[in-house]
């Protein structure tokens, strides 16, 4: 049963009727083929699509069959590691040796993408702990940040990066280097990359970014796949096919779905001989006129707001690490300081409550980290703002603004530290 049939489906019934619901188990397991795509139903917001897949090999099916994947959503959960609020008890958890079983696999995932695509919304979701910061500006990530999921004998290391962008973007709005350096970087040590395209945005969703093109091209040998995100907001579900078909050519893991109909006959671009730290001329060129990517290994839509989608994804991830060293201890959940984690949120208010360019202007100074007698966490953070309309702003009638930000830092830090934690802001005008 394919994509599209799941599509006439949707099409027919303004409801999911009772029946629908009951045979979720055998109609999920009759659609979980080789070569079909995953439609499971009985969801609450009355789509039938997500979480969807194209499956590659009758190997994988067999594994994910075996896995997490087909295990009752009833069975016993782990909590997540959480991040000590001292920077020398998480650099003393960073260089504990991993505490790895016999059959120790691991799995290096980089997951890359045009600016505010979900990158971090995601990593938050597949780690079960919020330790990376999101907003719906662009360029909340500055720099790479790492992820540590541990399940049993598997560790999946997850490199959150920031929004692949271009150096004059860079100059122009005066952003750090790291915005141009770091997702490249982080390609060359992972073993899997996910490419994400946020499908609500009509603008960028028919094409993949030209520097995603570009970093998929130079690292042509590894493994990547391509995640539809936010697809909850496409009220045409059936235009979730053009769409996958445009940003693969028409081609997954070398195969051509029939339910992806693709007319552009583009030739596939030439993966680099020799040194694949550049491309030619005649490469570019052919990259410039491309619109998707057609090597991608896997397909999956997906809300990344959703646990169970995103439940789909991580399996997929366990079933396919390989055997090998753990690089962490198990406690560990990221390589972030407690500082950054903190700095980072704060700049996750900022960029939610300021208006356009104010929270990239701003700068941050912690100068108060104190832990209490029993484990409480007071921090104080000095921002520093370049215009006096912008301290305004920052502090808001009545200094309401700075307080709400302050008081949801406050929450956040609590639910990442699993400790009290207070935290005051206050505003400068930097001279």
């Amino acid at each position: 049963m394919s994509l599209r049939a799941c599509v006439r489906i949707a099409r027919s019934s303004s409801v999911f009727c009772s029946r629908i619901i009951f045979a979720r188990t055998q109609l999920t397991t009759r659609l979980l083929q080789p070569g079909n795509v995953v439609c499971c139903p009985g969801r609450d917001d009355g789509y039938l699509l997500p979480p969807a897949r194209f499956i590659s090999s009758d190997a994988l099916w067999s594994r994910l069959m075996k896995g997490k994947f087909a295990e009752s959503e009833s069975g016993p959960t782990l909590l997540p590691a959480s991040v000590p609020p001292d920077s020398g008890q998480q650099i003393s958890l960073l260089m504990r040796h991993p505490n790895q079983p016999e059959n120790a696999k691991v799995l290096k995932v980089a997951i890359i993408g045009a600016p505010n695509a979900g990158k971090s919304t995601l990593s938050n979701q597949l780690l079960g702990r919020k330790v990376f910061a999101v907003s719906k500006k662009v360029h909340t990530t500055r720099t790479r940040a790492m992820g540590v999921l541990t399940e049993d004998e598997t560790q999946i290391i997850l490199l959150d990066t920031p929004g692949l962008t271009t150096p004059s973007k860079v100059k122009r709005h005066q952003l750090e280097k790291s915005l141009l350096i770091d997702p490249w970087n982080t390609i060359k040590e992972a073993d899997l990359v996910v490419v994400l395209v946020d499908v609500s945005d009509r603008w960028m969703r028919g094409r993949l970014d030209f520097e995603v093109l570009k970093c998929l091209a130079q690292h042509s040998d590894t493994p990547a796949i391509l995640v539809l995100n936010k697809v909850d907001l496409i009220k045409a579900k059936d235009r979730l096919l053009d769409i996958t078909a445009e940003l693969t050519c028409g081609t997954v893991n070398g195969h051509n779905p029939q339910f992806l109909h693709h007319s552009d006959k583009t030739e596939e671009p030439a993966a680099p001989d020799q040194d694949k730290s550049l491309l030619t001329k005649e490469q570019l060129q052919a990259l410039s006129s491309q619109r998707g990517w057609p090597h991608f290994k896997d397909v999956f839509m997906l809300s990344s707001l959703n646990k169970e989608d995103v439940e789909t994804l991580r399996s997929y991830f366990l079933v396919n690490a390989k055997s090998g060293d753990w690089q962490y201890h198990s406690e560990v959940l990221t390589d972030q300081s407690p500082q950054e984690i903190c700095t980072n949120v704060i700049r996750e208010k900022l960029l939610e409550y300021l208006p356009q360019e104010v929270p990239y202007s701003l700068t941050q100074r912690v100068e108060l980290w104190h832990e209490g007698e029993n484990g409480e966490l007071d921090i104080s953070v000095r921002l520093y703002a370049k215009k006096e309309t912008h301290v305004s702003m920052v502090i808001g009638t009545a200094g309401q603004m700075v307080a709400r930000m302050a008081r949801e830092v406050s929450e956040d830090l609590s639910h990442i530290f699993l400790t009290e934690v207070c935290v005051k802001l206050s505003v400068k005008l930097k001279k």
